[in-house]
């Protein structure tokens, strides 16, 4: 038997569903929080009781890559490349959270440079991006 599952994610180019989903009121009995991989399938990651509004967690994936999950104060969760383009460390899981223009950003601990988490793009460069990976919540209770 399958659990259900809530996704939250940012809009992917390349997914077929709608936009990011908040978050169920079971966040705190729901599996864990899954990350769709670049070569398919799902990764679980970490318990959603990890993710605290304004600080990020780092999964590494399959692929060596490494990805930055954020819970933004909306109650949804985000998850971008933590490799920032501009330096080459994986630092953006340690950077800090706001919003601009009712869109929530993380600013590299590094340089300052802002990434959209709902794109990847970066706020600072236009020329700059990360990676925008989809978020699920295993098993997560249905809002109601």
């Amino acid at each position: 038997m399958t659990t259900p599952s809530t996704e939250h994610h940012a809009p992917d180019p390349l997914a077929a569903d709608g936009p990011p989903s908040p978050a169920g009121t079971g966040r705190t009995t729901a599996g864990p929080v899954e990350i769709h991989c670049p070569t398919g399938g799902w990764l679980p990651v970490c318990g959603p009781g990890a993710l605290v509004p304004g600080r990020g967690v780092a999964a590494l994936l399959p692929d060596g890559a490494q990805a930055a999950l954020f819970l933004d104060r909306g109650g949804r969760i985000h998850a971008i490349g933590n490799r920032d383009p501009f330096t080459g460390a994986q630092v953006l899981s340690r950077g800090l959270t706001g919003s601009a223009g009712g869109r929530p950003f993380v600013a590299s601990p590094l340089l300052k440079q802002r990434f959209d988490l709902l794109t990847g793009d970066c706020l600072d460069d236009p020329a700059a991006s990360v990676p925008v990976y989809r978020v699920r919540v295993r098993g997560a209770a249905a809002d109601g």
